[in-house]
């Protein structure tokens, strides 16, 4: 008779147990890795550590408090969005920690992309308020090996589904990586002789095609005009890059792999090694444009740190006549900039190192916006059709090809060489547009003025 009655009250007590590993599951397996699962139907950087880390941290807070596991939870989200984006973006997690001091300086709210993620995140986080008022705290053993089943195969799905696209994401220069540029790769200061000036472009999320057709006859066939041709030698080729924007501007200004911040925290001596100091000390004037505002990634403190003796932001080419164009980065129209850029060497009493970061077509690059993006159809009809984000992306590199090219081949132009090279592959989110770009080079373009070799 006790035999009898005790099945049942264990069936019970499994049975409860069960239902409260099952409340466990659906807040720290299912609530805290969803939107990013979501993202498995277009593609998203591998998440290993985040799953592993908020089934873990699930494991231990269940038997605590609501309010500390809502906490614990809304942390493990935080770590989870921080990864994810520093993933995309092909940054350091340290890098992005430290870029979060400048987020004010952006405008998420330009992107429907940004406002989409934002609501999802909140609605997450209160779900999960709600859902924690259940029992979290199973104890069966058959459970926790369960739990730890879901955590690793869900780690285990994450890598099947983004096998393909390894090498896209978190793109940190590992240990004794071999250093190339396309500053060095293409010899563009070999001529810095003083007869001639030096202009150097670094334009954002230029990459490499790769397998497109469309996009390959795309990339730098303006500058095959016969205008071009007459006045410059034209070379191209590719050179790896690594991490963000910054760190192109650190490879190709500074010539080794690295960020900018190490130039702030350290002592004057690696800046007096850049290339704009380089050519300082021999007799250039150095020059630095970009179309957003200088105290971004800390630009005006760090700039005349390495050379450049002026420096032109989105507040002082709007004066000289930009127009505004708009997106998550809005600043200064890139396509009006080459005008001023000419301005300046054509008035220059010296030679001139001129650089210029380019700013519009970071992504996401909207339609509207005073962009001139939304038919970018007339750019090239198979882009729009089978990759419209790509085509956004074009539509900008065509409107500043025609308005460097109009300036470079004008009969006033003085002499120059003229070097442009991507800072990193646009790192578009889904994997339909992110395959279509080559994950570990940028491309250059070498515009060598024809006349005298360099001496030597």
């Amino acid at each position: 008779m006790n035999m009898t009655l005790e099945l049942p009250a264990k069936q019970h007590r499994f049975s409860a147990d069960f239902k409260k590993f099952m409340n466990w599951a659906l807040v720290w397996i299912g609530l805290a890795n969803i939107p990013f699962m979501a993202m498995w139907l277009v593609g998203a950087p591998p998440r290993a550590i985040p799953i592993a880390l908020a089934g873990l941290v699930g494991l231990i807070v269940k038997r605590m408090p609501r309010v500390v596991q809502w906490i614990a939870f809304a942390g493990v989200m935080v770590y989870s969005l921080l990864s994810f984006v520093s993933g995309l973006f092909s940054l350091t997690l340290d890098s992005l920690l430290y870029s979060l001091q400048f987020f004010s300086e952006i405008k998420p709210s330009n992107s429907i992309e940004y406002i989409v993620a934002a609501i999802v995140v909140v609605g997450i986080l209160i779900g999960s308020w709600f859902l924690l008022k259940r029992d979290t705290n199973f104890s069966k053993p058959l459970h926790i090996l369960l739990g730890g089943a879901l955590i690793f195969g869900l780690v285990g799905a994450d890598a099947a589904i983004g096998e393909g696209m390894r090498g896209h994401y978190f793109r940190p220069a590992p240990e004794g990586a071999r250093f190339e540029s396309a500053v060095t790769k293409s010899d563009f200061v070999a001529r810095a002789d003083g007869k001639r000036h030096l202009v150097l472009i670094i334009v954002e999320s230029l990459g490499v095609p790769k397998n497109n057709r469309a996009m390959s006859d795309k990339l730098f066939a303006q500058y095959k005009s016969r205008a071009v041709t007459d006045r410059y030698e034209v070379r191209q080729g590719t050179s790896l890059y690594y991490n963000s924007t910054t760190s192109g501007e650190m490879r190709e200004l500074c010539g080794r792999w690295g960020d900018y911040y190490e130039l702030l925290a350290s002592d004057d001596s690696k800046a007096l090694d850049c290339l704009p100091a380089q050519l300082a000390r021999k007799g250039y004037a150095t020059q630095a444009m970009h179309s957003f505002k200088g105290p971004f990634f800390k630009r005006e403190d760090w700039y005349p740190k390495i050379g450049f003796q002026k420096r032109e932001f989105a507040v002082d080419l709007e004066k000289r006549g930009a127009e505004w164009c708009g997106g998550v980065f809005a600043g200064a129209c890139d396509r009006q900039v080459p005008k001023m850029l000419a301005e300046n060497l054509k008035r220059a009493t010296q030679p001139t190192f001129q650089y210029w970061l380019t700013l519009n077509t970071h992504l996401p690059v909207p339609t509207e916006q005073n962009l001139h993006a939304e038919n970018c159809e007339k750019v090239s009809v198979e882009l729009a059709r089978d990759y419209p984000m790509i085509c956004r992306q074009y539509a900008i590199f065509d409107d500043i090809d025609r308005a460097l090219i109009k300036e470079i081949t004008a009969s006033d132009f003085p002499e120059a060489d003229i070097l442009l090279v991507g800072d990193h592959m646009p790192p578009f989110f889904d994997r339909h547009h992110r395959s279509q770009f080559d994950p570990e080079r940028v491309p250059w373009l070498y515009l060598k003025a024809k006349g005298s070799q360099p001496e030597g």
